[in-house]
């Protein structure tokens, strides 16, 4: 949610000042749809990665503030806590040798955040959940100094009306409560952008929720909480859990979650922000000048502010998102699930299997949506968060018998969703260098059953083994990681392992 609100009490008359509002955006969005006034395909990709600033020690670092003066640039932002930021990478026009260019972008800008940094003792570190967060460090005084986080806070936790409960059954279990929302700030991720038109909308979602399991499955990266070690990707459940407004009885009566993978599959843009408004009521009810059918009306083109913050108050894994650029509203599908990090060539490597396969999906003349139950694609979703690489998730099968059958993650990425990976990235006209290259990471990842979340695990358990306590070793892990990270290489040929303690081998 980065637009910018003035933090202050909200009176009886603005929530219905704003659901008005809402409406009016509503109805400006469709008309806008019905008059074909969105821009033309340009194949336009974003990147966003939320980080972690922890010292040499391991530690989270709460100076956010401070490094940010440090920087200097816009392309960094603040995120919830003091011990996050955000790094947003210019649209690329998919095609060509776009990924070798994004990593070269990336690369430079990570470098110079950590020289930065270090500048006030602390480190950029690239991780879905910084291992070392302890439940003191997420708190409210931890919040980052801007009035919007400020506020949301605080409708969060009045909507709610009591602690938020934390409860994670994995490996282990952690079970604990939160007077905040600010849990919800270990979950650091990337975000993919994929501009679209209106009449690709759907099938481009509908392929991105189809898909999302498999990115996890490879991408894990979230494997521990407070101490706690839980799912591989431990990310969605927390943050589920960090933002739910619903009190157990209205959880009871199957009020939906602020945080949700959604119910069904669906038919075009519209409908998902007509459910934003039908489910969710506003958190922000802060109300624009600008009337969006009036602008409508003189032939302009309306900001829907209303319509655009409060859908950023829907945390949806794949998120419709309207904008505008250059005096011309487009649509862009913001795909939410991946963890950040490990490394940079980690990061592209999961965003062009990402890029292709949805191409390839959106394309299918016999669309995946349409042989797997919407169920289904929920439960492999949380299958992979709980088991990562190891998942098994239901797929439809090939061949005359149809049907879905259950199939091992590793499997489908490598037998069906690779090739379709490789087709998708041809047809958005990327290199054969740049699709080989990073499509070869996820191959490898598969092939060795590594990724982020079995590295640190790993790491952690021959850490324990060797005498090390539970806060030394995930202290140790992490400043290992943050070591490889930095070196660069992908975290499938990283050696498990402390040096200091076991030996690299």
């Amino acid at each position: 949610m980065g637009e910018k609100v003035v933090a202050g009490a909200f009176d009886l008359s603005d929530r219905q000042q704003y659901r008005d509002k809402l409406r009016r955006c509503l109805t400006g969005l469709e008309r806008l749809l019905a008059q074909k006034r969105f821009d033309r395909p340009k194949n336009l990709m974003g990147l966003e990665i939320e980080l972690n600033l922890a010292g040499a020690d391991g530690l989270p670092r709460m100076l956010n503030g401070a490094v940010l003066e440090r920087i200097a640039s816009r392309d960094f932002q603040t995120e919830l806590a003091m011990f996050n930021l955000e790094v947003n990478i210019a649209p690329h026009r998919l095609g060509g040798r776009v990924f070798d260019r994004l990593a070269e972008e990336l690369r430079t800008s990570l470098a110079y955040a950590h020289r930065k940094a270090g500048e006030v003792d602390a480190g950029i570190v690239m991780i879905g959940i910084l291992p070392t967060l302890d439940r003191d460090d997420l708190v409210s005084t931890n919040l980052s100094d801007v009035d919007r986080y400020a506020l949301l806070n605080d409708q969060i936790v009045a909507a709610r009306g009591e602690d938020f409960a934390l409860d994670i059954e994995g490996v282990e279990h952690l079970s604990c409560t939160s007077k905040s929302i600010v849990p919800e700030a270990a979950c650091t991720s990337v975000q993919l952008h994929l501009q679209v038109t209106p009449a690709r909308f759907a099938d481009v979602w509908n392929a991105a929720q189809a898909v999302t399991a498999a990115q996890i499955a490879v991408g894990a990266n979230s494997p521990f909480l407070f101490g706690r070690e839980l799912w591989r990707e431990s990310r969605p459940p927390l943050f589920t859990q960090a933002t739910d407004t619903r009190p157990p009885e209205l959880q009871a009566q199957g009020v939906r979650p602020r945080t949700w993978f959604g119910e069904r599959w669906i038919g075009s843009a519209y409908e998902l922000f007509e459910e934003n408004l039908r489910y969710f009521p506003a958190l922000l009810p802060l109300c624009d000048a600008e009337d969006p059918l009036e602008v409508l009306e003189a032939g302009g083109v309306p900001s829907l502010a209303e319509l655009v913050l409060h859908n950023g108050t829907v945390y949806r894994w794949n998120r419709p998102v309207y904008g505008i650029a250059d005096g011309v509203p487009h649509l862009r599908v913001e795909n939410r699930v991946l963890p950040a990090g490990p490394t940079v060539t980690d990061v592209i490597a999961n965003a062009a299997f990402y890029y292709g396969v949805v191409r390839a999906l959106a394309e299918d003349a016999r669309p995946v949506w349409s042989r797997l139950p919407f169920e289904a694609a929920e439960a492999n979703f949380d299958a992979a968060c709980r088991y990562g690489i190891d998942a098994r998730l239901q797929w439809p099968r090939r061949g005359r018998l149809g049907g879905v059958g259950e199939v091992d993650a590793v499997s489908l990425v490598r037998e069906e969703l690779l090739p379709l990976a490789e087709a998708g990235l041809d047809a958005w006209g990327v290199e054969p260098a740049d699709r080989d290259y990073y499509l070869g990471v996820i191959e490898e990842r598969c092939r060795r059953r590594v990724n982020g979340a079995t590295w640190q695990v790993a790491t952690f358990r021959r850490a324990v083994e060797s005498g090390l306590s539970r806060d030394a070793a995930l202290a140790a892990t992490t400043r290992r990681y943050a070591e490889l990270m930095h070196a660069g290489e992908p975290v499938h040929t990283w050696p498990v392992g402390l040096p200091e303690v076991v030996g690299v081998r």
